[in-house]
């Protein structure tokens, strides 16, 4: 596995979260960690 990226690199990530929030395919999101946006992309795929 990968345990770091760097900016303009491209991973495919899967991840549970922590609240219910509605999701859809091709939704634009955001990770943020302190205040800080550390990642960006967009839903692929919604998996149940």
């Amino acid at each position: 596995g990968v345990e770091m990226v760097m900016p303009g690199d491209n991973v495919t990530i899967e991840g549970e979260l922590i609240m219910p929030i509605a999701m859809e395919k091709e939704l634009r999101f955001a990770i943020r960690e302190g205040g800080r946006t550390v990642g960006a992309g967009v839903i692929s795929e919604v998996i149940e």
